[in-house]
């Protein structure tokens, strides 16, 4: 019998956890019937917050799958905003060519948007990136109250930062979905090629030690207020992003099915 090491193991662990997740959706599904539009009350309203690496590419797209929700990465919706040249894509641009920054008002108005005309988003979203400060926070809230809406979780995938570098410097991302991977814990089925596509995956040019450091200082800098803002209304929870992903999953769905 070959020797059990610690990796072995760690394996297993995650692939028990991957298979439990796996059963506790598929029970999910089930039991609410996930063709049917959903309610209101049974909508999945997420905002989903971490540093870069965290594994917010890794986690987002698990949850739209799972219940049947929009994922709006802002950066990605901005983006989308300007190539289809819409009325806010058009002020947008203007504003960034300017180098400014998008102002408040825009990004939630993109977001209202995509709640108003995206069909993937009947059953709830996945909010990632978004909101980056509590002045944001409040726009976005007050823009759902006008909705009838309210946010269910604001969930912070939390890692120390030295965990992050070895993360962030292996990272490749799928440019039109989002989609991550990581040349060590996460690789694709194929060098260097997405697992659902086949199109190529890049690695960031800003995904390196100076500029992640850089990012981090202004994450905590601005999230650790908004953390504290959602704590107040009793809907943030931390997660230990330093698990295995099969693990961190099991967590998350831990927080939305405690009730």
């Amino acid at each position: 019998m070959a020797p059990i090491t610690e990796e072995a193991v760690s394996s297993l662990k995650d692939m028990v956890g991957k298979l439990e997740a796996r059963v506790q959706d598929l029970e999910g599904r089930l039991s609410n019937g996930s063709n049917k539009p959903k309610s209101v009350a049974e909508q999945m309203r997420i905002i989903l917050m971490g540093p870069p690496g965290a594994g917010k590419g890794t986690q987002a797209p698990k949850l739209k799958e799972a219940y049947c929700a929009c994922h709006l990465a802002t950066g990605d919706m901005l983006r989308s905003q300007v190539a289809k040249k819409t009325d806010l894509g058009r002020e947008a641009k203007k504003i960034m060519d300017q180098g400014g920054l998008v102002s408040d008002d825009i990004m939630v108005n993109m977001i209202k948007s995509e709640l108003d005309n995206n069909a993937e988003c009947k059953n709830g979203f996945i909010l990632d990136g978004f909101p980056r400060t509590v002045a944001q926070a409040e726009r976005l809230d007050d823009m759902l109250n006008h909705r009838n809406q309210k946010l269910q979780h604001a969930v912070e995938l939390q890692i120390d930062d030295a965990l992050l570098v070895a993360r962030i410097t292996g990272r490749l991302v799928h440019p039109a979905s989002g989609r991550s991977y990581h040349k060590i814990f996460n690789p694709p089925n194929q060098d260097m090629k997405d697992d659902v596509t086949g199109e190529p995956l890049i690695q960031r040019s800003d995904d390196n030690v100076d500029a992640l450091n850089k990012r981090l200082v202004t994450y905590h800098a601005q999230t650790t207020p908004v953390a504290d803002y959602y704590k107040k209304t009793g809907i943030w929870r931390g997660i230990d992003a330093s698990q295995e992903p099969g693990q961190v999953w099991k967590s998350l769905l831990g927080v939305f099915h405690k009730n």
